[in-house]
């Protein structure tokens, strides 16, 4: 194998599996490592950067970091990412101060569609450049489906006001309870470039037998989150069916026991593992004394003169051909019927797109979704450009942000007369954590704690008051418990070939035998012939040469710990535990470089 090149900016980036997996790369040790410390406002500002919304996020994220976490390899549970980032949203200092200056105006104007998660990332990142940024919204505040569809319970109104400020208070102008019906008219409006952020607005349907005669009491989920959250619905009937098994779905059934429900069944088509709803989501609502049934097809509403009766289902099992693929088959048992009062349709989300004329320059596929590239967020149109849902169909919060970065990035190089596809390269910093021969500057014992558990609010008192808050946070004593589980696998082992004697100090001392030192070959019989055998060729393997014997040392990235046990060990400094800051914000495009040094 060839030496592994660490100088390129990706090698330690995808080692730190945390940031490597989150969609805007937030630096998760780095911002642990603050909160251990108590920093908490240096903590949000890290956080404020790359993910535009520490504190809906802490409660809100679909933890795509978690299950990379390193934690995880030694242990069941993770760190607790998304809680302790809601930690640094709940205790930080007024870090109005710390938010970027704006620059003077430059004469370009942005018109954006839509105000939640991806758009306000757009603006957040453009007005500090001097952009004039005009957000248009058919709600009256700014959030989008943070505001809509996010029951209040999990996500209070006070933390998406505050966060929503901080991006309005950057010189944007938010033009609430502003619908846009025709992208054609607006891009007659002088505007220099097009941001559509509209989301997915609209539930899909289920089309059975009675959907139309017994309407009166079957809602579409999110219509109806969305109404429970301007308060134009306040009750429901004591038995609810909820359709689905998605995080939509969880919010409904929840919902409903507090508004009325005293039976509520969430009812599923799939097999419990196979909902697409959040492990944790699922179990907030089996706390909450919410069965869910699975394995079960809605085929018909009954009903008794216009009176929504109950639903009939059919029995389904799994079937799997020789390929693996899974299919749905009647299992051969009678159809069950369950009568209900209400019925909330959560089967998924769709786009729509009404306003979109088909003669302005977009194209769309197949599936009547504009062609937007992957990369840049451009459609075939030059000025328009999309993210979050309205780009490729519902996903989540952290995803759009990701998106509305890569937007704004396109955007201000458009504007700048600049390839569109050519991006930037990630800035990297590298520093040795060396304070002494066996001396750190951060802690590098490993913890053996199990996952601190979040406190919640006594369940009795929750269901009766739909918008006191559940999750309560953990408290300093928890956060710092939590936060000593991280392996702070941004420190990286540095190995410097020339310094090394090759005693094997470090290969007796590593307690996850991930390093070895052997003669070089091809990877499938370098990877056999390790210490641990390591067959997963996704996996990085730390290659370095120029020893004295000729041989190769290797180091498994998949399994070590950052311990670094082996730096402390080694007798001739060979080893170096190395601090490796990846900012995969784009530097100098936005304002999040700005942020940096105010944080």
């Amino acid at each position: 194998m060839k030496p592994t090149d660490i100088s390129a900016p990706d090698y330690f980036h995808k080692v730190v599996d945390c940031q490597w997996a989150c969609p805007a790369h937030t630096p998760v040790p780095e911002y642990i490592r603050l909160i251990a410390e108590g920093r908490y406002s240096d903590a949000y500002m890290i956080n404020w950067r790359s993910n535009v919304f520490p504190g809906i996020l802490g409660r809100t994220c679909d933890r795509p970091c978690e299950p990379a976490c390193r934690r995880g390899r030694v242990e069941e549970t993770p760190v607790a990412i998304c809680r302790l980032k809601r930690v640094a949203a709940d205790f930080k200092d007024d870090v109005k101060d710390r938010m970027p200056k704006l620059a003077a105006k430059n004469g370009k104007r942005i018109a954006i569609v839509g105000g939640g998660p991806a758009s306000l990332t757009v603006a957040r990142d453009l007005a500090p450049l001097g952009y004039h940024c005009t957000v248009f919204d058919s709600d009256p505040k700014a959030g989008g489906m943070m505001r809509t569809q996010i029951p209040k319970f999990r996500l209070p109104d006070s933390v998406i006001d505050e966060e929503t400020d901080y991006i309005l208070d950057l010189g944007i102008e938010f033009k609430g309870g502003t619908r846009i019906d025709s992208l054609k008219k607006l891009l007659t409006e002088n505007y220099d470039a097009v941001f559509v952020g509209s989301g997915a607005p609209r539930g899909r349907e289920l089309e059975i037998p009675g959907r139309k005669e017994a309407a009166k009491n079957i809602h579409i989920g999110i219509d109806w989150l969305s109404s429970v959250s301007f308060e134009h619905v306040s009750k429901i009937g004591k038995r609810v069916i909820v359709l689905g098994g998605g995080n939509t779905a969880m919010d409904c059934c929840r919902t409903a026991r507090r508004l009325g429900g005293e039976d509520v069944k969430v009812i599923v088509r799939s097999g419990f593992e196979e909902m697409k709803a959040s492990p944790w989501e699922k179990e907030d609502a089996l706390h909450e004394d919410i069965p869910i049934l699975n394995f079960m097809v809605p085929v018909a509403f009954t009903h008794d003169n216009g009176k929504l009766t109950g639903v009939t289902f059919q029995k389904v099992k799994a079937e799997y051909d020789a390929s693996g693929k899974r299919s749905l088959v009647p299992s051969g048992e009678p159809d069950q019927t369950i009568e209900c009062d209400d019925v909330l349709v959560a089967v998924g989300q769709e786009n729509a797109f009404p306003w979109v004329e088909r003669d302005c320059g977009i194209e769309f596929d197949k599936w009547d979704m504009p062609k937007v590239d992957a990369k840049t967020m451009g459609s075939t149109n030059p000025k328009v450009f999309f993210g979050g849902d309205a780009a490729f169909g519902p996903k989540n919060i952290i995803w759009a942000v990701a998106h509305g970065h890569d937007a704004a990035l396109s955007i201000h190089k458009l504007l700048s007369g600049e390839d569109i596809t050519e991006r930037p390269l990630p800035e990297v910093q590298i520093s040795s954590q060396k304070m002494g021969i066996h001396e750190w500057s951060y802690d590098n014992d490993i913890s053996g704690d199990k996952r601190y558990k979040v406190p919640h609010r006594d369940k009795v008192i929750a269901l009766k008051d739909i918008r006191a808050e559940v999750e309560l946070g953990y408290d300093v004593k928890l956060a710092l418990g939590e936060a000593q589980r991280c392996l702070n696998c941004d420190i990286q082992t540095v190995f410097a070939a020339p310094l090394c004697i090759e005693c094997d100090a470090c290969v007796d001392i590593c307690p996850m035998d991930c390093i070895t030192f052997t003669e070089n070959g091809e990877e499938t019989d370098l990877r056999a012939r390790l210490k641990a055998p390591s067959p997963h060729l996704d996996q990085d393997l730390y290659v370095a040469d120029g020893l004295k014997t000729g041989r190769v040392m290797v180091k498994d990235e998949d399994v070590c710990l950052h311990c670094g046990l082996c730096a402390e060990r080694c007798p001739t400094g060979a080893w170096d535990m190395q601090k490796y800051l990846i900012d995969m914000t784009h530097a100098g495009t936005s304002c999040q470089s700005k942020a940096r040094s105010a944080a």
